[in-house]
């Protein structure tokens, strides 16, 4: 028999308390599931909606694996936790999805590529250096630097095109990659519990802001040819095999010039690039994540409509508390959905909440996304 999660003293520990979290408590509260949130910040969106909050930093040792002492199953909304901590839980019982020794992979880009490499799975060329200092005068340009670790939302994140940028880069573990001239940036999202059922999330396209590196529009499905979403797909379900992960995977991947896929990073997590799948599919990423760590019957992941999603992020030139212009305007159309992350301060390409909009006409829902995107902004009083 199945253990009982549902209105019990079952207590479900959440390392990261940001809008990852908060999406996923509207699915802890829809099946009155516990949950304890521990983040660094004490007005992180999760703070005031979880069952309990504690704040402490997700790096300390003592305070993770204090926290993990106070709950019976813990997951993350983020991957940057102390992964020793998790590792002595883990010894000690506790259930941890994803597991410590795939965090520990993940968390680190050099380790990352070189698993990928062990496994065969199709990824840009790299080399890793221990600072930027390493990298020769002789290198061939451009490349892709990256900061081993701590990076996110195009932080730590650069396209080098001669020696005079590399003086420019900061003294930290990296890799490097070759620069992929690519038709389109895709993601698949793989869903796995322990039990070993598996499913996929359809295709999606991801569009980036030119100079804030972050992901502006998801389009889910991605417009592409049938056999390189099947070639997408089967890669992503290649990766979720190799590492053995319980829990989602999101799969960030590139379609090359000749529709070869070449994967480019992963998530351990709910990620980004499945917000749509709130509006637009049969099993939300948020309630999916939950079934795959507790071991319920996966959903259904396929959609049930098209759609496309817009990040609200920051506005250049504002920092301070948050205002969002035309919400009402964004609300009159037709199949428009906003999410709004509960951070009162914004600051410039800060992620501050994501529209949704859906429609059986893709293209059309692309029209739509720009009008949204040319509509709201994200200023401070």
């Amino acid at each position: 028999m199945s253990k009982n999660y549902f209105s019990s003293s079952f207590r479900l520990g959440v390392l990261g308390g940001g809008q990852l979290g908060r999406m996923m408590l509207a699915e802890t509260q829809k099946y009155d599931i516990y949950t304890v949130i521990l983040d660094v910040a004490k007005d992180a969106p999760c703070s005031e909606i979880c069952n309990e909050f504690h704040q402490g930093d997700l790096m300390d040792y003592d305070t993770v694996y204090n926290f993990g002492k106070q709950v019976d199953l813990l997951t993350i909304e983020i991957e940057h936790v102390n992964i020793e901590a998790l590792i002595r839980l883990e010894k000690e019982g506790l259930t941890i999805y994803p597991q410590p020794r795939v965090l520990q992979v993940i968390q680190h880009k050099g380790r990352q590529k070189d698993f990928f490499v062990k496994n065969k799975i199709p990824t840009a060329a790299y080399k890793r250096f221990t600072s930027a200092k390493e990298i020769m005068p002789d290198t061939e340009f451009p490349l892709v630097w990256k900061t081993a670790q701590f990076g996110y939302d195009g932080m730590g994140v650069k396209v080098i095109r001669n020696q005079e940028d590399v003086k420019n880069l900061p003294d930290v573990e990296c890799i490097i990659e070759n620069l992929v001239p690519f038709k389109n940036e895709l993601a698949v999202i793989v869903a796995r519990n322990k039990d070993g059922e598996i499913k996929t999330y359809p295709v999606v396209e991801m569009e980036f802001h030119p100079e804030a590196n972050q992901v502006e529009y998801v389009i889910c499905p991605a417009r592409i040819d049938k056999k390189v979403a099947g070639k997408a797909q089967n890669i992503a379900l290649q990766v979720a095999d190799a590492f053995q992960l319980v829990g989602l995977l999101a799969v960030e991947m590139f379609q090359t010039q000749n529709d070869d896929i070449l994967v480019n990073e992963v998530a351990p997590r709910t990620h980004n690039s499945g917000h749509f799948s709130i509006e637009a599919s049969y099993t939300s990423q948020f309630e999916q994540h939950l079934r795959a760590i507790l071991n319920l019957p996966l959903g259904n992941p396929d959609s049930k409509v098209g759609g496309v999603m817009v990040n609200l992020v920051g506005e250049e030139g504002f920092s301070g508390k948050v205002v969002y212009q035309n919400m009402e305007e964004i609300l009159k159309i037709s199949g428009v959905t906003p999410h709004i992350y509960g951070k009162k301060e914004t600051r410039p390409f800060r992620k501050m909440g994501h529209v949704t909009i859906v429609d059986k006409d893709i293209d059309k829902a692309r029209e739509v996304a720009e009008k949204v995107k040319r509509m709201i902004r994200v200023i401070s009083e």
